[in-house]
């Protein structure tokens, strides 16, 4: 089918005017509707950008997990994210997801945002280049990638109803500035935010129009974010084009009379109708009901997958997979990397058996390096017993295996050494122990919270990954977990309860009517289920699981959701009551519900039988969550146990981090503290051991009050379901840590010069800061970072010697800055070159400078290497308030190259001149 305009107003003539209207409200919660007087098929949407869902909420399906998309920006390298980008296609497709609502070109404004993890940068020169590299790595694939949030929704406080009052010139030279690059890379949809700006919501926004069609010529469709759109006429006569979910919605119905009844003009419906159609021709949607769509990977009504998906996903998996694969992917390990097979995982169970109850067994557990068995022996006299010889590798594990391989690296890449004094890389011959602290050691948080969020099918946490790499050496692997961080009772694991029905590990998931009967009920793999298969006279969601207390004493029980709830412990009530929502934000109702809580004394070796249940009602969602927690341990005795571990190693590596409740949708932080008791564990650890390295497993900036004190600082981020093995990479230096911040990191809040994410009474906030955001409002205040825009050590030094900038350049030309550097150490590595502008005689506010570009160089001990760094025009230009026009100064600027946004050691001057005619 082809996407000319003469052919997309042919199949709009066919339909009415009713039709086009109604074809402009989803069919359901991720599905657009179908046509068939156009052989129009559904369009199926998926959230990201670390991971593709799918439609369903269900940890039996699961997905490849990327690390953040804060690591991808960290990796400066927009090569391997336009990869990582087709990979996520892969994932897409194979899910039969067509349409991928990623990327976040949302930025980083202050420190306390709740979803950094989920945005690129605070500067809209790297946001704008990382996503635009992601874009076109999924959209090369077949799948449309969505920018999202269209604009100025920066932070998560009252999201919903927050005005942000921003200057025109911040919002074009700033906020606007990712989605103008994001539509020059040919963006298929834009996502509308839930916040006004300047007094419009933005689903109603003239800014849907001008900028982004008019001006930026963006022909594909504007898309709501779910729920955005609170009206019929306004938001029509807008840019908007799609409404989500559906369907029911303010558009369906009553937009077809506004139409009808002349509200709405005819055309404006007709433009939204053929962008619709325009982008389903170019996903292949316009030729009947499946012809060019791959089953979805979904459930049956039994619950199981259709059986032409089970059929199908592996020859999927495998043709789609080795298609992104990189030949050079694993460039940056030495000779004796190992395979992406050599990290062993925590499994997510997957796979189905006949009676519906699920194994334990990952999708692959070739590709992904299974702990070491014994060998098999003969009961009776303890000899070998010759062993079944080992199946071969088949091509869809070989796939899978590319792929765990390239999420590997992209690990290393994003990871960023912020301190070493000459503890990494650690050399595993040296060692004979290495103490492992911390709870996030064992259970690294791969991910943030929030409608993002995916199911891995396997994990490697950073304990997994240090016991994988020195496996088969001589050093012993010590693990302590050190005082429990900060936060709230997790959700059940699996390893923690059973199936009260099925005694296998999990829950039981029932569905009651109102008189309590059992109308479906199903084993399910932990606590938190999100979507309750619903099925008709459903009342009452009800999760049962048997506690198997490793730990004696007072137990934190309790049961999140809204409505009606309950909970009981062997059939004694701990909690009832009515929890009505308090707010509609669909992150909360849909995703992160509050928790109920009440206390209870377990013992040891006796089960205790814990069931929650809440009743179902409008407006309240689906999501239940049975949460249990053991008593903490004294905090005194977890710092000298972890202390004693410390001494007694040759090395020590403390990992600490944020909860799910610290870094998620729906909510900013109020602070950057770890809390007090992870903070006392890196102290009790470095004041025994100089030879520490603290990993930081966050997805944006936390207070680091110890960094002087420890041997090495790395920041993980949230770092992907191969975040171990490629931490481990990093640490005993197999991988260089190729990650640079995309951020300023603060050593305390109080030092962050935009630190106010709560609108005001009157719901507005103020952008006061204007253009000055991230390092441009810290060198504008004069004030240093803990650690600058741009930072990251690696494993050798670098010398900058020469700047070479032309003369002169004409205003409306981009130019080309030539910096020189040496490698003066002793490995070969990679260096991320860093061109600045600075204009100090300018007559108008500027910052005192803003990255302008980069580039990435290699070279080899004693090597110099030149990186060409291209200087777009748009750089120097400004936006006119009173022209409203983009224009650059001419006369005096500044070009400054070096390491960091506080580090630049070159500079020199250049002279830019009238273009032509001016």
């Amino acid at each position: 089918m082809g996407t000319s305009d003469e052919e997309i107003d042919r199949l709009l003539g066919k339909l009415t005017p009713r039709a086009r209207a109604l074809l402009l409200t989803g069919a359901t919660t991720w599905r657009t509707k179908a046509e068939p007087a156009v052989s129009l098929r559904e369009l199926v949407m998926s959230d990201g950008p670390a991971g593709v869902r799918g439609e369903a909420w269900d940890e039996r399906i699961t997905s490849v997990l990327l690390p953040s998309a804060s690591a991808l920006a960290a990796t400066w390298d927009e090569a391997l994210v336009e990869r990582l980008g087709g990979l996520l296609a892969a994932e897409a497709r194979r899910k039969g997801v067509d349409v991928l609502l990623a990327p976040t070109l949302n930025l980083h404004r202050s420190p306390l945002g709740g979803r950094h993890f989920e945005c690129l940068s605070e500067d809209p020169e790297l946001t704008g280049r990382i996503g635009a590299a992601l874009i076109r790595g999924v959209q090369a694939h077949g799948v449309a990638a969505t920018a999202k949030h269209y604009v100025a929704n920066d932070s998560e406080t009252d999201r919903l109803t927050v005005d942000v009052r921003v200057g025109e010139r911040a919002l074009r030279e700033v906020y606007l500035a990712p989605f103008e690059a994001a539509v020059a890379a040919g963006v298929r949809l834009v996502m509308a935010g839930y916040n006004a700006v300047n007094g419009t919501t933005m689903t109603a926004s003239a800014l849907l129009t001008d900028p982004l069609k008019s001006e930026w010529g963006f022909d594909g469709v504007v898309v709501s974010d779910w729920g955005a759109v609170r009206g019929t006429v306004d938001t029509a006569r807008a840019g908007l084009d799609l409404a989500m979910p559906g369907p029911e919605g303010p558009w369906g119905e009553a937009l077809a009379r506004a139409v009808a009844d002349g509200d709405v003009p005819g055309a404006t419906v007709d433009d939204k109708a053929r962008r619709l159609l325009r982008l389903a021709a170019r996903l292949d949607a316009l030729d009947g009901p499946d012809s060019h769509r791959l089953p979805p990977t979904g459930e049956s009504r039994g619950g199981e997958r259709p059986a032409a998906v089970r059929a199908s996903s592996a020859a999927r998996d495998t043709c789609l997979l080795v298609s992104v694969d990189d030949p050079h992917g694993a460039e940056h390990l030495s000779d004796s990397a190992p395979s992406s097979s050599r990290g062993s995982s925590r499994p997510v169970p997957t796979g189905e058996s006949r009676g519906g109850q699920r194994s334990a067994v990952p999708a692959s557990s070739a590709a992904r390096g299974t702990p070491r068995r014994p060998v098999p022996t003969d009961n009776a006299r303890g000899t070998e017993r010759p062993s079944t010889p080992a199946p071969s590798p088949t091509r869809d594990d070989r796939a899978r295996a590319r792929v765990r391989t390239l999420v590997r690296r992209a690990v290393a890449a994003g990871a960023v050494l912020l301190a070493n004094r000459d503890v990494l890389p650690l050399d595993p011959e040296r060692l004979a122990t290495v103490a492992v602290i911390g709870a996030h050691a064992a259970r690294t948080r791969t991910q943030g919270g929030g409608s993002a969020g995916v199911f891995p099918g396997e994990e490697v946490s950073v304990l997994d990954g240090i016991r994988a790499e020195l496996r088969d050496r001589a050093a012993r692997v010590v693990h302590v977990p050190g005082p429990r961080p900060d936060g709230p009772a997790p959700p059940l694991a699996p390893d923690d309860c059973t199936d009260p029905r099925s005694g296998l590990p999990g829950v039981l998931l029932r569905m009651l009517d109102t008189e309590g009967r059992e109308l479906y009920a199903e084993r399910r793999l932990g606590g938190r289920l999100l979507e309750p298969r619903l099925v008709p006279g459903a009342h009452t969601v009800e999760i049962g699981a048997r506690l198997r207390p490793r730990t004696a004493g007072r137990w934190t029980l309790g049961v999140a959701g809204f409505g009606r709830m309950s909970l009981t412990l062997d059939g004694r009530t701990l909690l009832a009551g009515d929890f009505p929502p308090r707010t509609d934000d669909p992150a909360v109702v849909h995703v992160n519900p509050p928790a109920h809580y009440a206390t209870a004394d377990l013992a040891v070796g006796r089960d205790a039988l814990l069931v929650a249940r809440r009743e179902l009602a409008p407006g309240t969602g689906r999501v239940t969550v049975l949460v249990a927690a053991p008593p903490a341990p004294d905090v005194a005795a977890a710092l000298s146990e972890a202390a004693r571990a410390a001494a007694g190693a040759d090395a020590a590596i403390v990992v600490v981090g944020t909860t799910e409740h610290g870094e998620s949708e729906g909510h900013d932080r109020t602070d950057l503290a770890l809390g007090a008791t992870q903070d006392a564990l890196v102290r009790a650890v470095t004041a025994v051991n100089p030879r520490t390295v603290a990993v930081v497993n966050s997805g944006g900036p936390v207070e680091l009050p110890w960094r002087e004190r420890v041997g090495a600082v790395l920041l993980a981020w949230f770092p992907g379901q191969e975040g171990g093995a490629g931490l481990a990479d990093v640490i005993f230096g197999r991988a260089e840590p190729g990650g640079r911040l995309p951020t300023t990191w603060p050593a305390a809040l109080a030092d962050a010069p935009v630190t106010r994410t709560r609108p005001d009474g009157a719901g507005r906030l103020d952008y006061d800061e204007g253009l000055h955001v991230g390092h441009r409002g810290w060198l504008r205040h004069h004030r240093t970072p803990a650690y600058w825009f741009g930072h990251g050590l690696g494993y050798t030094t670098w010398s900058y010697d020469e700047l070479t900038v032309p003369t002169a350049a004409r205003a409306g030309d981009d130019l080309t800055v030539r910096v020189r550097v040496r490698n003066t150490g002793v490995r070969e590595g990679r260096e991320v070159v860093q061109v600045y502008l600075a204009r100090p005689a300018s007559a108008l506010d500027r910052p005192v400078r803003w990255l302008a570009g980069y580039a990435a160089v290699r070279a080899r001990p004693g090597e110099t290497a030149t990186a060409t760094v291209r200087v777009p025009a748009r750089a120097l230009r400004h936006w006119s308030v009173v022209e409203h026009a983009w224009r650059t100064e001419t006369g005096t600027w500044r070009v400054l190259a070096g390491r960091s946004a506080g580090d630049v050691p070159l500079a020199a001057g250049l002279e830019v001149v009238p273009a032509p005619g001016e």
